[in-house]
């Protein structure tokens, strides 16, 4: 109901955001459903940062953590302000070179009034260069709008990867007690046993061991935790009682279905932003070339009136002023305009055939996930149960020990946290491909964590 409710509040406040953010905010909303508010020092702020706490007030989902970092990330709003100078350089297109006045005053040798020498000159090529430069900066304004745009989807894209690794370490946190508090009661039964000596000191030792691996990795849990908490956090742009924030703790299920990744890299290709932003450079830079060829030889002339008094008497007359092109003829500033149109044609089809492979990367990455996570979820955990289950009713009748028991049972753990860690991975990958989708490739994924990496079991450490 709050999202609905803060939705609303954006969409009324779109009539008074700038005419530049809207192209911004229109391709956002088409791609992620998302709203966008660019601050402004108004009314409208203060409801803003209150609609920011109604959402941090209840438990974030992946979506209220995205369009809290949307509405709240200051970066982002700095690189709003990039609109604002790209519009003014749109402006200074189509302005006019100021004219230029001269004075010169000549004293004469033999005494006398002085002489005087006016003129008033305006470059006269400048006004029919006008059009060209503001084709030129209306380019640079759409390609300005594409980055802004980027931005915005890197920011949503890098809040839901955050707010997925703070769930998946809530749960692994949770776990690592579980097994922390398993290993307590192992250690304090084998004590008792090795106070009427029926186990040997290596057993003890063995027990001990296991606890303080166990405490030694949920201390590394709690801190990796923090870590990703601090990472969602800085996203969403906040700071004093509101990082108090609370996050649904569990990942989201496995969908029934594996996700769609038919025609990815046609897909990637046709909504890259990247090559959208490029493509603008490379017509930038060819509207350029053209400009510097247009005025290789000559580049300015100057038009404009003289007057000069000589002995008391005026003199008026037209002037005009250009450059003889006898060494410098253009020839670098062709060449350079031309080299670096090259230049942007080969990056963008370098920038292609990077999207294609990242698409295919992710189309094995998301594939491989999600079967990996279904076959640990339908296969591995029911029979880590049932092995519970069994040797818990060979407990009750007294043919196994009870640190079988507890070793059965801390496997069971370790295949849950297993679970936890694919899932995780499953969703990682599907975010990853939004962001593809929605035309940005995501960050190289993160390292596997110490903590993520299972201790040894009990079993290894010799019962």
């Amino acid at each position: 109901m709050r999202m609905i409710l803060l939705a609303t509040f954006l969409l009324a406040g779109c009539q008074s955001s700038t005419d530049r953010f809207e192209p911004v905010r229109a391709l956002v909303q088409e791609r992620t459903g998302r709203q966008l508010r660019w601050r402004s020092d108004t009314n409208e702020d203060a409801e803003a940062a209150k609609a920011v706490r109604e959402l941090l007030s209840e438990e974030l989902t992946a979506e209220a953590a995205v369009q809290v970092a949307l509405l709240n990330n200051r970066r982002l709003q700095a690189t709003y302000e990039d609109l604002g100078i790209a519009q003014a350089a749109v402006v200074q297109a189509g302005l006019l070179k100021n004219p230029v006045f001269d004075l010169a005053v000549k004293f004469p040798s033999g005494g006398g009034s002085p002489n005087l020498e006016l003129a008033v000159v305006q470059d006269f090529l400048d006004v029919f260069f006008i059009p060209m430069r503001q084709q030129v900066a209306a380019m640079e304004m759409k390609a300005a709008e594409v980055r802004v745009t980027s931005a915005v989807l890197d920011v949503a894209g890098a809040a839901r990867l955050a707010f997925l690794a703070v769930q998946a370490g809530e749960q692994m946190f949770a776990l690592r007690k579980q097994v922390v508090e398993a290993g307590e009661l192992a250690h304090e039964f084998a004590v008792r046993l090795h106070k009427a000596g029926n186990i040997r000191d290596l057993d003890l030792s063995n027990e001990r061991a296991a606890l303080a691996q166990a405490k030694l990795d949920l201390a590394v849990a709690e801190a990796a935790l923090i870590e990703d908490r601090e990472r969602l956090t800085a996203l969403m742009g906040l700071w004093g009682d509101d990082t108090n924030w609370r996050a649904s703790k569990a990942l989201p299920p496995l969908p029934a279905e594996r996700p769609d990744v038919a025609d990815i890299e046609k897909r990637a290709i046709a909504s890259s932003l990247d090559l959208a932003a490029m493509r603008l450079e490379r017509d930038t830079l060819a509207e350029r070339s053209g400009f510097q060829r247009s005025t290789a030889l000559i580049s300015e002339m100057e038009a404009g009136a003289v007057g000069e008094r000589d002995d008391g008497e005026w003199e008026a007359g037209p002037s005009i002023a250009l450059p003889i092109p006898l060494f410098d003829q253009g020839q670098a500033r062709i060449a350079a305009a031309t080299a670096q149109l090259r230049k942007a044609e080969e990056t963008m089809t370098a920038q292609a055939i990077e999207i294609r492979s990242n698409a295919r990367m992710l189309r094995g990455r998301i594939n491989a996930s999600y079967e990996a996570a279904r076959f640990h979820r339908d296969e591995v955990l029911p029979l880590r149960e049932k092995i519970v289950q069994d040797t818990l009713k060979q407990f009750n009748a007294m043919q196994v020990s009870t640190f079988q028991l507890l070793t059965a049972r801390t496997q069971q753990i370790e295949a849950q946290r297993r679970s936890i860690e694919l899932l995780h991975d499953y969703w990682r990958a599907q975010a990853q491909l939004d962001l593809l989708l929605a035309g940005r490739i995501a960050e190289a994924p993160v390292a596997v964590r110490s903590s993520d990496v299972a201790s040894p079991t009990r079993a290894e450490n010799g019962h």
